[in-house]
């Protein structure tokens, strides 16, 4: 059965006393929820080594917001897959909207440093998603196809199984905007139906998809009552124990 995934993208929030005292908040809601839903925490660099010790003996897992394409080497300012295994890290973010658009990260790039998360034992979470325009000109379909194609390229079926995929319309991060919840759920099936061509069927209905356009507590439970949305990638209502914990999966 895929899994189901909540996971809370802090952002370039909180420092490492805060992000210590949001963790142990949290991680005690999660293990008095006794859910089966995975609960991943993904807090800036600095934070993360607090955060690791926060949640360490509890269900909750850490993640980081990025990582390079290389192992090592001369790479002023980057961040490698193993040093974040090193950490205790089980997930990374691979592609986020804000990484593509604000920093300009191509989908070859994006392939890259899917690879070196795979090659390191991290869990990716492949973001995909449009613009408003790209939504508003009907190209959004061949857009998220096209980033979740060549994001993928080259990748063997075992690799794909380690894969989980965020859907985060562009147009609705930060803006107060929501996708609807059948809006969601088609790009979600979009994504699995492409999943289903290059990966064949096991591996697309096994596959977690995650919707990420600024979700809240309020649109949660309409949101995973879709049968193609596996979780959540949560932003800034991830900053609060409470409104992260009531969105949980159950």
């Amino acid at each position: 059965m895929k899994r189901k995934i909540l996971a809370g993208n802090w952002k370039m929030n909180l420092d490492h006393l805060s992000g210590a005292a949001l963790a142990k908040e949290i991680c005690a809601g999660v293990d008095a929820a006794r859910s089966a839903c995975e609960v991943v925490l993904i807090p800036p660099f600095t934070t993360l080594p607090a955060v690791a010790g926060a949640v360490r003996g509890s269900a909750v897992k850490t993640g980081a917001q990025d990582l390079y394409c290389e192992d090592e080497g001369a790479y002023t300012g980057e961040i490698a897959g193993g040093m974040l295994r090193a950490l205790g890290c089980a997930y990374v973010l691979v592609g986020h909207s804000e990484r593509r658009h604000t920093i300009g990260e191509s989908n070859a790039l994006v392939t890259r440093k899917l690879r070196a998360a795979l090659r390191n034992g991290l869990i990716p979470i492949l973001c995909v998603g449009e613009l408003l325009a790209e939504r508003e000109s009907r190209k959004a379909v061949d857009i998220v196809a096209s980033q979740v194609r060549e994001s993928c390229e080259g990748l063997e079926g075992e690799e794909f199984s380690r894969v989980v995929v965020a859907y985060e319309p562009v147009w609705a991060i930060g803006t107060g905007r929501t996708a609807t919840p059948e809006d969601a759920s088609d790009m979600h099936g979009v994504i699995r139906i492409i999943a289903k061509e290059l990966f064949g069927t096991a591996a697309a209905e096994h596959l977690p998809i995650l919707y990420g356009g600024s979700a809240k507590p309020e649109t949660a439970p309409a949101l995973l009552a879709e049968p193609e949305i596996d979780g959540l990638l949560v932003g800034g209502a991830s900053l609060k124990a409470s409104s992260f914990l009531g969105m949980m999966p159950r």
